[in-house]
This record gives structure tokens, C-alpha cells and sequence, in this order.
């Protein structure tokens, strides 16, 4: 091999396993595929006439001498055995190295390519042994013991017993590409191991300690992938061609595997019972079977068309390897090219479709399909180019899809009002597409044409209202522009949507209006189901042991490291964590400001990592590189939620914690992290996560944030010379119009008062306006407060009287801003985690009288503080004098009481208990 290849496949031989090597490499050939695939044979003892052999049959032969040196005399075929950790050092050129015992053979060439997939996956693909029903005793003795006595050997007593339930991972099959951190991982244990002992098994016994405990992803595949016949013997078909599965319905098995018979009686006929009950004399070694027919008489249209046909009717793994075919004869056919790409897409191989892509478009420059595919599977750097170029080349034939995708890549690039000039384009091309408007509808919203937006998804939705996405949207777009003319019926429509189960409704959307705790519930799991789920179960949980110094190590998932509210409140409980109990480490999603904040937070941890570019694979590598044991998500389903990671199992123990004030309605997160007022014990039904409650308030607060920067003048805000000021700086997408009515009642029952509120956007800044006239309050009595940098934002909460707040999205940040620097804040008790968040945070700084029960409670305490400045002015004194006393503030002891949450957590998962609820038991003052 002298060029790069997609995969190799590798075994190893000596002469007394020549005839079985033969055997492999006569079936492997015997496939179209097989014949252009690389074969790479390590050579521990082969004769002339074999090395002669592998020549005449293109075979690769390598001699590889010893990877891990034993300090006693062993048989030289442990070479091979010992050399399987470090493949890529001596098959440098394949992306996939795919192992095969000697004593295997390939009957199905599915089984190959499910593994060549496995490990394009994850990293690593293997089968487990067949059930010990099959074969419960080894030499006499039960399995499990054997197990149990080779990992005891090899590690320690408590890896043998942890382990040695499992079904053993055999090695003698498995494919892996060539930069899998498994190869290190399994080539150091390995070296652990022969420290200790050298067996024959040593090498799957580290294998199986790497995959078991490492934490890294792995692909188990079928049985029939990897069928050990002395485990369990398979039957034969009726004309003696095929083994099959002994299980109904007696598929035929892919690899056949002979490990566990003697070497002399490997190839011996035996007797096989068919399906039919009679039997049939065979041996379980490869017998050569008539050659498949041949392509290459078959004319190149005709294969071409075959290719497309298999394609269109589902069978994309016959018509890539009927591709596969027509290039071994015709490397430059463009044609097959292409479809090759577009089946390796279609059946899960982003890297393989990519790089066949490329090289159609280097076959034929002018090919637009081929930008344009090739666009779905580039960087967002590389999108807009390829799909600009694909149109240009296209000219007026231009495909409409092909336009709203180069929309879709300008807005997701920060281009918005370029993207909603394509994407009108594309709206004149297809003016009856529902996702053509809805992804207008995205492209003016980021452009902060909000109305616009809500209307192009109102037209979305009634083009496909079974596309019920589009009514989340228009919620949210009219919400942020404080437009409520249809709010009533919009939020009537999403609830029938949750109630009815007829589509998706967004779960942040569904905290933004009054549902109940089991509609929010039930909104997420569909969600869950519709669009996190993956495909195939999230691998079962990696055991990953602390080390010997007792530290935990706890990463934090988040797209907020850098200039936000959640990097607010958490920067100092990262720099606060007990650095001899914990080691933390930080996952960046989202983008580096360059601020101040985001230098302090990456000197927080112990470890900061960047994962913008890398996919959920590349971060599982990481995460399980990094030795993560919790992994605590700080984002849920809010704004740069990388939704392939909340699919997947990256740690041994996943947390939900601050980001989303509700379920995720993910069975792979195993936490919640709440207190006993936002989430209480009866809340439990509502919630897949296990909840944790907090001892005082479930958000953590940063002392360092800002506290005496000048307070700038009423004027200078904007404010009136006198008059109480009502401050309302929550997002205005969390105003409904019912609190708004509110607010204007308690205006016009207190004179001279004025409501102060963020300019978020011009739209919503308009709508209110108006929307107080209709409500007979003037215009001028709202005041918008623009936006300001931290410390200048905090201090013109020195200017207000009391902070009102919103309902049923209640404050987070700007109510803990708000009580850092002495305002008191008013709201009102909902029954869900989102409206029950200010008065958990009013709770733990003392101030639980201005917790109301209902919006007519609100509505009089609001006039009545009002209209009390000695109360307000009491108020503020107990806020003043309680900050640094309050167990909101108390961040040394929140993080005292976090690490016991993940300890108790731990224990659970260590001692092999499924997640519960639990209460995080008090700790004293300070502690």
C-alpha cells in the first residue's frame, strides 16, 4: 500500500495457520469489494511457498518483531498477538484497520461493512462472545471464572469483579480507525498487564479493561459479525453453501471465527444439522463457492443505471459497492464517482462521502450537485464558498433547494441580512415551500426583523401544520417583539400540540406560557425523541475508576464561557472547587469574546478545552481521554445547544444543572440539580432526570461581580427627577401581555411612578409604548434602559425602588442582580420550575414576604410597596446587610454542598445503584 486507503484489513499467520490464512484471504477476494481491498498479513513463521503464496495473491506480508517485549520466553506468534495495540504503526496508510483472526473467513460482506461502520462511529467496533448459555463451562470449569481468574491476573480483584459478569469483547474480530485514542489506551493497559502476568489472553484482557473502563465509545455489533462456532455450533443450509444462525430465522452468519478448537481439527468436515432437520458434512473452514457474477462484461450504462436503482430503492450498501466495482475498472468515472459519495452519506460515513466528493469535483470541476453535496459535509467556513460556486455554475437552472441551503449557511455564518436576500431568491423559486419560509422566518429574526419573521413563520405553519416547529417560532419571534396580538391563540394551538400529540412543540417555548408541569414534561420527552435520540442507544456506562489520589474529575458543557449571564454566576464556583477532592475541567462550545470574563474562566479550570470544530465522537474521545467521571451540562435546551452530545452517554454520571429551568426528557441524563421550592419532591413524576435538591437556593452567585461602580444620575438614564421607578429589566420574550396588563394597573394606582425596561430591540421597545396607550398609561412613563456593560448595568439598579417581576418565565440572573445590590424584588409562586425561580432566590436572601400566591396578590403588594418607601427603604437595608450572610451569596459553601451532590452521586454509580432522588444534607454557615 503505498497510497491512502479507506480501510485494510489485517491478520497474522504462521505456517502451522497457512491453510486457514488461505481460506481468509480466498473469501475475502471472492467479493467485488474484497478484491480491491487492501490485505496485510504479519508474518511469525511463514515458509517460501507461503510468503510465495500471499505474493501471487497481492498480499501485503509484514514482519513486525515485538511491540511489548516479554521478560521470558514465549512462542514467537505472540508477536502478532502483542502488535494488535499498535496496528497503525504498521498500517499507516488505512483510515480503518480491520482485524481477522486467521482462523476466521468472511461469508458476508454486510458483516464487514458493519464494522468498517462501527468504527467510523465511534472509533472502535467489536462483538462480544455468544451468550454463556452456549457454552457455560471452559475446561470444566464455569466461564465466569475463567473470566474472573484472567482479569484478577492480569489487573486486580476489584477489576475482576466489576468485569467479569460482562460478555467478553473478542478480539480475534474488530475494526478501529487508525486514530482512535483506543489503540493507546488498550496498548498501555496491555503493558500494565504483562507487568503482572503473560497469558494468552493478555492482550483481550486489557482490550476488554480499555473498552469496560476507559470511557470511550465503542460499537458492539452482532453476534454474526463474529461467530464462534465452538460457542455455539451453526447450522448449515439445505445445499451446503451457507452457515447459519442456529436461531430462527437462520440467517447466514458474516464471519466465521474457529477460535477455541484445536488447530488440527480446525478444518475437519463435520456434521451440521439444517433448518430442515436433515444434516449435512461440511467443514466450518472456508469452502470456495462459485465466483459472484462479474461486472465487468456488463456494460458501463447498464452498471451506472443499476447503481442509481439500488440507490433509489433503499439499497444503498448494494449500490455503493456496485460504484466500488465500476471504479476498480474506471477510477475516473464521474458518474459512479459521485454516487459513491452520495451513497457512503446516505449510509453514515460523513469522512468517506467527503472525501469521495472531492475527488469528483477534482474529476469534474464543473459538476454543481457535487458542491453543493459536498457542502452538507463541510465546515461553515467552507459552505458558503462551495454552495456560491455550485450556483454560479448552475446559472439559471439553480435548484431551490440548493438556495435555501446557501441561506441557511449565510445566517449560521452571522450574515443575516445577506442570508434573507437568498432566501428570497429561494421563496421565488418555491413559494409554496413551508421550510423555504420557516427558514426566512430564521434568517429575519437574526436580522432583528421580528414581526417579519413571525409572519414568514405563520406562513410556514399554514402551508404544514403538521410541521408544528414553525408555531414555536412564530410564539418566540412575536413574544420578542412584544407583539401580543395573537398570543392567545398561538399559545392555545401549542398546548392542543402537547396535549394531542400532533408534532413538536419547542420546551423553552412551552415555560414561556402557562403550562403545567407534565405539558412541559411531555413536550421535552417528544422533543427528545423526535430530535435528540439517536439512532441507535447510547452506549451502556463507561466505568471509569477514580485514581488512586480519590480526586473526582467533573467537567462543565457550556456554549456561555465568555460575556453572558450563566459566566455571571458561575466563575467563581469554578475557581472555588476543592482542587485536592475535584479536578475541573471546562467544555467550550460556544465562542471566545476575548473578554476579560472568558480569561478569568479558562484560568478557572484545570483544564479548558475548545470544542467548537470537533463532532460528538471527537468529544467523547476527549471527555473519556480526559478521565471526565461527571459531566455537568449547562446549557439544556437553550440557544447553541449542541444537541448530538446531549444524545450521547460521554460520562459515567450526566447532570443538568442552570442553563434550562426544567426536564430535558433525556434518558441520558441521570440528575437534575434544583432545591426544595423549584423543584420539590412532588415534582418528581415530571422529570426523567433524578432530582437533586440544594439545601438553600439552587443558583450559584459570583461575589465578584461588580458592586461600586458610580451610580449614574436619574437623568442620565432617562429617568424622571422624582417618582418611584419600577424596574422590569427581565428579556422582554419573557413579558406576556397579561403581567403587562398588570404592570399598567399598578402604574395608574401609583401616581408619578414610571416602569423602567431594557431596550432589548426596536420592535419590542415600540409595542410597548403602544401598548401602554392602550392600556391609558402615557407613553413616556416606560423608560428603556440600553444595553451596558456589567459593572455600569448594576449600578442603575441603585436608581430603582422595587423590581417587578415576570410571570410565568421568572427572573434569573437579573433577580440575583437585583438582590446583590440591595433592590427588593416581588413575584409570584408558579407551579413550575421557571416560575418558582425568584422566589427560591428571595428565600435564601431572607426576603420571602414579597413571594406572592397569585397575580390579584402581586398586583396589591405591588401598589402597597409603592406606595411604602419606609418598607422598600427596610427592605433594602436587610438586602444590604444580608449579602454577605445570605446563603444566596455564600458561594464557599454552595460549592461545599455541590461537591456533595457529585459525591453521593458517585457513590451511587461506584457501588452499581441506579440514580435517585436525593437532598444534599446541610452544611454549617461557611462550611
Amino acid at each position: 500500500m503505498t497510497t491512502a486507503h479507506r480501510f485494510a484489513i489485517v491478520t497474522a499467520a504462521d505456517d502451522a495457520y497457512f491453510p486457514l490464512l488461505q481460506g481468509l484471504v480466498r473469501s475475502i477476494q471472492g467479493f467485488p469489494q474484497g478484491a480491491v481491498a487492501p490485505i496485510v498479513v504479519l508474518d511469525v513463521g511463514l515458509g517460501p511457498a507461503a510468503r510465495d503464496w500471499l505474493g501471487a495473491q497481492a498480499v501485503r506480508r509484514l514482519e513486525p518483531g515485538w511491540d511489548h517485549r516479554p521478560d521470558r520466553l514465549v512462542p514467537d506468534y505472540m508477536k502478532a498477538m502483542l502488535s494488535r495495540p499498535h496496528l497503525p504503526r504498521h498500517v499507516p496508510e488505512a483510515e480503518l484497520i480491520l482485524w481477522l483472526d486467521a482462523d476466521c473467513w468472511v461469508q458476508d460482506w454486510n458483516a464487514v461493512e458493519l464494522l468498517l461502520r462501527g468504527a467510523e462511529a465511534t472509533g472502535f467496533a467489536i462483538v462480544p462472545e455468544l451468550d454463556r448459555s452456549y457454552t457455560p463451562l471452559y475446561n470444566g470449569a464455569p466461564y465466569a471464572l475463567h473470566l474472573y481468574e484472567w482479569y484478577k491476573a492480569c489487573f486486580d480483584e476489584a477489576t475482576a469483579r466489576h468485569l467479569h459478569v460482562y460478555p467478553l469483547l473478542n478480539c480475534g474480530v474488530f475494526a478501529a480507525r487508525r486514530d482512535a485514542p483506543h489503540w493507546d489506551l488498550w496498548g498501555r493497559l496491555l503493558a500494565d498487564a504483562l507487568r503482572r502476568v503473560i497469558l494468552f489472553v493478555s492482550e483481550q484482557v486489557a482490550l476488554n479493561v480499555a473498552l469496560r473502563t476507559g470511557g470511550l465509545p465503542f460499537s458492539q455489533l452482532p453476534a454474526a459479525c463474529n461467530w464462534i462456532c465452538f460457542r455455539a455450533t451453526p447450522l448449515c443450509s439445505e445445499d451446503g453453501r451457507l452457515l447459519l444462525d442456529p436461531q430462527l430465522p437462520h440467517a447466514p452468519l458474516g464471519i466465521v471465527h474457529l477460535v477455541g478448537y484445536h488447530r488440527a481439527h480446525k478444518a475437519e468436515p463435520r456434521s451440521l444439522s439444517t433448518p430442515g432437520g436433515g444434516t449435512m458434512i461440511r467443514p466450518l473452514a472456508y469452502v470456495a463457492a462459485a465466483p459472484p457474477p462479474s461486472l465487468r462484461d456488463m456494460p458501463l450504462a447498464q452498471a451506472l443505471a443499476l447503481a442509481f436503482s439500488l440507490y433509489q430503492d433503499g439499497r444503498a450498501a448494494d449500490g455503493r459497492a456496485v460504484c466500488r466495482a465500476i471504479l476498480a475498472v474506471r477510477p475516473d468515472q464521474v458518474e459512479a464517482s459521485f454516487l459513491l459519495g452520495v451513497t457512503e452519506f446516505a449510509l453514515g460515513f460523513p469522512s468517506a462521502a467527503r472525501s469521495r466528493l472531492a475527488v469528483t469535483v477534482a474529476l469534474k470541476p464543473d459538476l454543481a450537485d457535487a458542491y453543493s453535496n459536498l457542502a452538507l459535509l463541510a465546515s461553515a467556513a467552507e459552505t458558503v464558498p462551495l454552495l456560491t460556486y455550485a450556483l454560479r455554475l448552475l446559472g439559471g437552472q439553480a435548484s431551490a433547494q440548493t438556495v435555501t441551503q446557501l441561506g441557511t449557511a449565510l445566517r449560521e455564518t452571522g450574515r443575516a441580512r445577506t442570508a434573507v436576500a437568498v432566501h428570497r431568491r429561494s421563496l421565488a423559486l418555491q413559494p409554496e415551500s413551508a421550510n423555504a419560509h420557516r427558514e426566512m422566518g430564521h434568517a429575519l429574526r437574526a436580522s432583528g426583523a421580528l414581526s417579519a419573521a413571525a409572519t414568514a413563520y405563520g406562513r410556514a405553519w399554514v402551508l404544514a401544520p403538521d410541521q408544528t416547529g414553525a408555531l414555536s417560532d412564530r410564539l418566540f419571534a412575536t413574544l420578542s417583539a412584544c407583539d401580543w396580538r395573537d398570543h392567545a391563540a398561538l399559545s392555545r394551538s401549542i398546548l392542543q400540540v402537547i396535549d394531542g400529540d400532533l408534532g413538536l412543540a419547542m420546551p423553552l417555548l412551552t415555560l414561556l406560557i402557562d403550562s403545567s408541569p407534565a405539558q412541559q414534561d411531555r413536550s421535552a420527552r417528544i422533543f427528545y425523541e423526535a430530535m435528540v435520540r439517536p439512532a441507535e442507544p447510547a452506549e451502556s456506562t463507561p466505568w471509569r475508576p477514580v485514581g488512586a489520589d480519590g480526586r473526582l474529575t467533573v467537567a462543565y458543557l457550556s456554549a456561555d464561557f465568555h460575556e453572558h449571564a450563566t459566566a455571571h454566576l458561575t466563575a467563581e464556583l469554578f475557581e472555588l472547587h476543592d482542587r485536592a477532592r475535584f479536578r475541573v475541567l471546562g467544555y467550550s462550545q460556544g465562542p471566545d469574546d476575548g473578554s476579560p470574563m472568558r480569561r478569568r474562566l479558562e484560568a478557572g479550570f484545570d483544564l479548558f478545552r475548545d470544542i467548537r470544530g470537533l463532532d460528538a465522537a471527537s468529544v467523547a474521545a476527549a471527555l473519556a481521554a480526559d478521565g471526565v467521571h461527571i459531566l455537568v451540562d449547562l446549557k439544556g435546551y437553550t440557544r447553541d445547544a449542541r444537541l448530538d452530545l446531549l444524545a450521547r452517554r460521554l460520562a459515567p454520571v450526566q447532570v443538568a444543572y442552570l442553563g434550562y429551568p426544567g426536564t430535558l426528557g433525556a434518558e441520558t441524563i441521570d440528575y437534575a440539580i434544583g432545591d426544595r421550592i423549584v423543584t420539590p419532591p412532588e415534582h418528581q413524576p415530571y422529570y426523567r432526570e433524578r432530582l437533586v435538591r440544594m439545601p438553600d437556593a439552587y443558583q450559584v452567585n459570583d461575589r465578584r461581580r461588580p458592586l461600586d461602580a458610580p451610580v449614574p444620575s436619574r437623568a442620565a438614564c432617562g429617568l424622571p427627577p422624582d417618582g418611584v421607578v419600577l424596574c422590569a429589566f427581565n428579556a422582554p420574550f419573557k413579558i406576556t401581555p397579561t403581567m403587562f396588563a398588570l404592570w399598567m394597573r399598578v402604574l395608574a394606582d401609583v401616581p408619578g411612578s414610571i416602569l423602567w425596561l431594557m431596550d432589548a430591540n426596536p420592535e419590542a421597545t415600540a409595542n410597548l409604548r403602544r401598548a401602554a396607550a392602550r392600556h391609558g398609561i402615557a407613553p413616556d412613563r416606560l423608560v428603556f434602559a440600553p444595553h451596558r456593560p456589567q459593572a455600569e448595568h448594576l449600578a442603575r439598579y441603585r436608581l430603582a425602588d422595587l423590581f417587578l417581576d415576570s410571570f410565568p418565565y421568572t427572573g434569573h440572573t437579573t433577580v440575583s442582580d437585583a438582590l446583590w445590590m440591595g433592590l427588593p424584588v416581588m413575584t409570584r409562586l408558579g407551579d413550575t420550575f421557571a416560575s418558582r425561580v425568584a422566589a427560591s432566590l428571595l428565600t435564601a436572601t431572607g426576603l420571602p414576604e414579597t413571594i406572592t400566591g397569585s397575580l390579584a396578590e402581586y398586583e396589591e403588594l405591588a401598589v402597597r410597596l409603592a406606595r411604602a418607601p419606609d418598607r422598600l427603604a427596610a427592605y433594602r437595608d436587610r438586602l444590604e446587610r444580608g449579602r454577605v450572610t445570605a446563603p444566596l451569596f455564600d458561594t464557599p459553601r454552595f460549592a461545599r454542598h455541590l461537591e456533595s451532590a457529585y459525591r453521593l452521586m458517585w457513590e451511587r454509580y461506584a457501588a452499581g445503584l441506579p440514580p435517585e432522588p436525593f437532598t444534599v444534607p446541610v452544611l454549617p454557615a461557611g462550611g
